[in-house]
């Protein structure tokens, strides 16, 4: 069996962080079915340009893999008896509504425990499920900046600065699976389902970390920092080669010494630059004559003699690049589903595994393709129970 071949997922989810989260289990095996609205044409998702045809699109494919779907309009009674049934089988009722939404749909704990008393309900909004707060819509733009993180990204005369990934919105969609696998665990120890009021704000603040502990202890007042400098290590950023950029950390005093030894400038080594405490306090001077020495190779040259000699490095590459490193390969991080539109759609796998990497996958599935096998399977599980 895959290791979460016995967990039913029921997911009323669209767009990016719901189904993102859903997908880390379904591609371990989890039965991650899905509820599309007929009324709305079914995931948002579906319909992201620029790759798009009909209701499939590449961006929906990168976030729905290996579910089922089904079309159901939560507030049609007939629809509402199947999802009431579904849930009967269910370990999970998992959604990424607005916050004061699941409630208005009857899909919380306390609304379906009648029906399956071990059913954990699991919602991820934008800022949670209670107050006023509930009602404001949640995107990763917004989030990267209400929790501080464009403030302290990018360089320290530019504009505060989004990442260049969802970072937010998949950050929450882990904080999902990971609290719908510790839900499920504690439902079948102890026989009772729950809640999971998660939001992609408490995702955003409790990755401030360290700095945001910095900050509530000692005053700290974090900094955007030049070439993505490390707030307390030097050397730690991104320095320039003659053909491009690589980044360099010397979290540990060995590291620092290899570094000078592999760049072979006499400067390096003197007292003043002896200690991290040191190399804080001649920062300017260090980094000049480093920057001088960088510039003077290729990143590839500067990789090569670095990794060689043991020290933290790696080229900045572009994602063309980074997808043609051998090792994405090597760690099957790339494989190829068919479909029914395209033919053939090359994937990125999701982190998580267990044991060898699965390679069983399928395409997201079209809106509603999975009812009849669903219906089915309802059906001959009620059968079952009656016999």
């Amino acid at each position: 069996m895959k290791p979460l071949e016995d967990i039913r997922i029921i997911a009323v989810e669209q767009y990016g962080a719901g189904p993102w989260g859903s997908m880390q289990l379904a591609d371990l095996g989890a039965d991650v079915i899905k509820i599309e609205d007929p009324n709305s044409g079914g995931d948002i998702g579906r319909y992201v340009p620029p790759y798009r045809e009909g209701t499939d699109s590449l961006f929906y494919e990168s976030f729905n893999r290996n579910k089922r779907s089904i079309a159901l309009s939560l507030n049609d009674d007939d629809d509402r008896e199947v999802f009431t049934r579904l849930v009967a089988t269910a370990d999970v009722v998992y959604s990424n509504l607005r916050g004061d939404v699941p409630a208005k749909l009857g899909i919380t704990y306390d609304s379906l425990r009648h029906i399956n008393p071990q059913v954990v309900c699991c919602t991820l909004s934008g800022y949670g499920s209670d107050g006023d707060a509930a009602k404001r819509p949640g995107y990763d733009y917004m989030l990267q900046a209400a929790a501080g993180w464009m403030d302290i990204t990018g360089e320290p005369q530019g504009p505060p600065t989004k990442s260049g990934l969802s970072l937010v919105d998949f950050s929450g969609g882990l904080v999902a699976a990971i609290s719908m696998l510790a839900g499920v665990h504690a439902a079948r120890r102890d026989g009772v389902g729950t809640d999971c009021d998660l939001s992609l704000f408490d995702t955003a603040v409790s990755m401030l970390s360290y700095v945001g502990n910095w900050h509530l202890n000692e005053g700290f007042e974090p900094q955007r920092t030049t070439k993505s400098s490390h707030p307390s290590l030097v050397p730690f950023q991104a320095f320039e080669a003659s053909d491009g950029w690589l980044t360099v950390g010397c979290a540990k005093e060995k590291f620092y010494r290899r570094l000078t030894e592999v760049v072979g400038d006499d400067r390096l080594a003197e007292e003043r630059f002896s200690s991290f405490d040191r190399r804080i306090e001649n920062k300017t001077e260090l980094l000049s004559i480093l920057e001088a020495a960088f510039i003077e190779r290729t990143a590839d040259e500067w990789v090569d003699r670095l990794e060689a000699a043991g020290v933290p490095v790696a080229k900045v590459k572009s994602v063309a690049e980074a997808l043609q490193d051998p090792l994405v390969a090597q760690r099957g991080l790339v494989f190829d589903t068919d479909h029914q539109r395209w033919g053939s759609i090359s994937n990125i796998a999701t982190a998580p595994r267990v044991g060898p990497r699965l390679d069983a996958n399928r395409a997201a599935p079209q809106i509603d393709e999975h009812r009849a096998e669903l219906l089915a399977e309802l059906d001959t599980s009620t059968n079952s129970k009656g016999a």
